[in-house]
């Protein structure tokens, strides 16, 4: 059932066209926007985010690949469906290559139009709740990406990849070995914690880079259409197969297919998925060609995967076939050490963004967020921060602007005291990070040496960090040495 809040924006020159669509799109129960001057709706996307745009490839002024250059740069979460009288399979696979969520040609019927649109609100309403992934910064301990992070088909935009805690370092690590080989990977993790920005990363560093990244989320697609989105289709194949196209593992040929929520995949498609890992090979829908395909599968799911296969839903033989490489990505409530260097990244973003000038944080502030659990994981504290600096009226973070869903977490005062710049002027962000951290992770450890009876092995376990590591911080933090 279609949710009346779902903005659909149409640009097309032609009138009668939009007014069409319009119809098609309102009777369906969406909430059309039309624009028959396509300058007029870029001008627009910066004061409004559709849900989806409608734009046809060849209009004057910025034609339908302008529009999507445009959302590319400044809203990659929107998806993008080009129309045109013009089309071919050629086309279809240049304009899914460079970010299309997909492609139709006039003339069309409504039951084709209503199903991209109903599969690509989907796509975006899943979009919102994917996290930002982050990876190391700067050398061995703090290393930076300019890699660029997937926003829509083979169509990535710039992620800066972050994270010190010795957790993703050794994730950074694993991709690091194993993105040379051509083994399929099954990325384990919750939600929010960066699946497909792993994939994404273990795609850039592959022979495959320069070849096609595609995704495609199973969680996001009805049933009877997944078959065609994968494998393709042949014209008159079902009602509203007006036309050929070519399925995502066929524009994924020599490049990389991520599958995102794999475990959701009704269990006929997974005997035709098995096919593919074991022959390379499929038919599109209606078809009678067999098409051969040099594909590397990446496959994510945030289910415990196991179970599943335990209670039938998911086929044991398909799940060993994936499960060649497996990686689970932490938690943030298990990387906590991450914190600090999120929240600079997210705070130097948004103040671009939201054109704030924010420069400092109080301890207050930055203890609070280390020790929240952060069941959204990395999503819900770039939303928080966010949030926060919407709500700032100055240009310091204090815990008048943390929202009340995060319990508000008093420094200590021996911390408070030691520094008394902190009660005058806030601390830079730089002197007030390695402070704050060091008061934290003292705190942590202390809790968890109590909680294990001094058990320097189970400590660290608790921590999820090692042996070594744990004692060389109870060192560094000047904590009595326990007994173990």
């Amino acid at each position: 059932m279609n949710d009346v809040s779902a903005q659909v924006w149409v640009l097309d020159d032609e009138k009668n066209i939009t007014f069409v669509i319009r119809a098609m799109l309102e009777k369906a129960g969406y909430s059309p926007v039309v624009f028959n001057d396509s300058a007029q709706a870029i001008r627009e996307l910066g004061k409004a985010t559709p849900e989806v745009i409608i734009t046809d490839l060849y209009m004057p002024g910025p034609g339908g690949m302008d529009v999507l250059e445009y959302c590319k740069t400044h809203c990659p979460q929107v998806p993008v469906v080009l129309i045109t009288a013009y089309g071919t399979i050629e086309a279809a696979v240049s304009a899914l290559k460079q970010g299309a969520f997909d492609f139709i040609t006039k003339p069309f019927e409504q039951t084709e139009l209503l199903s991209v649109v109903q599969k690509a609100v989907q796509t975006y309403r899943q979009r919102q709740k994917e996290p930002v992934f982050i990876f190391p910064e700067n050398g061995a301990q703090d290393r930076a990406s300019s890699s660029q992070a997937p926003a829509g088909l083979g169509s990535p935009t710039p992620s800066t990849i972050v994270g010190n805690s010795p957790q993703m370092q050794e994730i950074f690590r694993m991709i690091s070995k194993i993105a040379s080989t051509p083994s399929t990977v099954l990325i384990l993790g919750e939600s929010g914690t960066g699946k497909e920005l792993a994939a994404f990363e273990i795609h850039r560093l592959s022979p495959r880079a320069s070849k096609p990244f595609v995704k495609i989320n199973c969680a996001a697609i009805p049933a009877t259409l997944i078959e065609s989105e994968l494998f393709g289709h042949e014209k008159g194949s079902f009602t509203g197969a007006i036309a050929s196209k070519p399925g995502r593992f066929e524009l994924a040929h020599e490049g990389t297919i991520f599958l995102d929520e794999v475990a959701e995949m009704p269990l006929e498609m997974q005997v035709k998925l098995l096919r593919v890992l074991q022959e390379q090979e499929f038919q599109r829908v209606g078809g009678i060609a067999t098409i051969k395909v040099d594909v590397r599968i990446i496959t994510a799911t945030n289910r415990d995967i196991e179970a599943e296969v335990k209670a039938g839903r998911f086929r044991e033989d398909l799940y060993y076939r994936l499960n060649v490489v497996p990686i689970r990505l932490p938690p943030l409530r298990d990387r906590r050490e991450d914190i600090d260097a999120l929240l600079k990244f997210f705070l130097q973003g948004f103040n671009t963004k939201l054109g704030k000038q924010i420069t400092a944080v109080m301890p207050d502030v930055l203890a609070s967020l280390r020790l929240f659990s952060w069941p959204g994981n990395i999503r819900h504290l770039e939303n928080v921060i966010e949030r926060m600096v919407v709500m700032c009226e100055g240009s310091v973070l204090s815990l008048d602007d943390l929202p009340e869903e995060i319990p508000h977490i008093l420094a200590s005062p021996a911390e408070l005291q030691a520094d008394e710049s902190v009660d005058k002027e806030p601390v830079s962000f730089k002197d007030l990070v390695k402070k704050q951290t060091q008061f934290v992770e003292r705190e942590l450890i202390e809790k968890a040496l109590e909680e294990s009876a001094g058990n320097i092995t189970r400590t660290a376990e608790k921590l999820g960090i090692s042996r070594k590591g744990l004692q060389i911080k109870i060192k560094e933090l000047g904590l009595k040495r326990p007994i173990d």
